[in-house]
């Protein structure tokens, strides 16, 4: 069972968000995962921005220590090696499929926005592109919601961890 999202965003979170992004937050509706210290781990954000704009990307992980990881093990090239398992492993790209599904469930729950409509981010259904959205994604539904965020996560365990405090 997924964790229930944190749907009250304080004003120290927006703060705090602020502080993490390097700018200010835009389409908050919810804090989806927080650090063991409360402060925001991953936002969950409009389809829709107040400009306008469609924005795909629900689940948007936003402290520095996990996106530095993450980010990390995109540079070593493992998203070219995941696309690759994709193709040969039917266990797991039935559980991205999944994945791409929730994902998609989760965002129409804001809102329907035309022009992403069944279209969701990281590269779902049938590649991976954005690590970043697929660990924002595992941390925000819980273990077993998206399976290549979640061995995303088993990568980065010596560099991070959701169970302690990097802030």
């Amino acid at each position: 069972m997924a964790p229930t999202p944190d749907t009250t965003v304080t004003d120290e979170d927006l703060v705090v968000l602020a502080e993490q992004l390097g700018r200010p937050p835009r389409g908050v509706v919810g804090i989806a995962a927080r650090c063991v210290c409360g402060r925001p781990l991953v936002v969950r954000t409009a389809p829709r921005l107040d400009d306008g704009t469609p924005f795909p990307t629900t689940y948007y992980l936003t402290c520095p220590p996990a996106v530095a990881a993450v980010s990390t093990l995109e540079a070593s090239g493992v998203m070219k090696e995941l696309t690759a398992r994709l193709a040969d492993d039917e266990e797991l790209a039935a559980g991205h499929r999944r994945a791409h599904e929730a994902y998609l469930a989760d965002r129409e729950a804001l809102g329907h926005v035309e022009e992403i409509d069944g279209v969701s981010a990281g590269g779902m259904p049938t590649r991976v592109k954005c690590l970043h959205v697929l660990v924002g994604h595992a941390l925000a539904a819980g273990p077993g919601v998206n399976p290549v965020g979640d061995e995303a996560l088993a990568m980065i365990g010596d560099e991070w961890r959701p169970d302690r405090c990097t802030c």
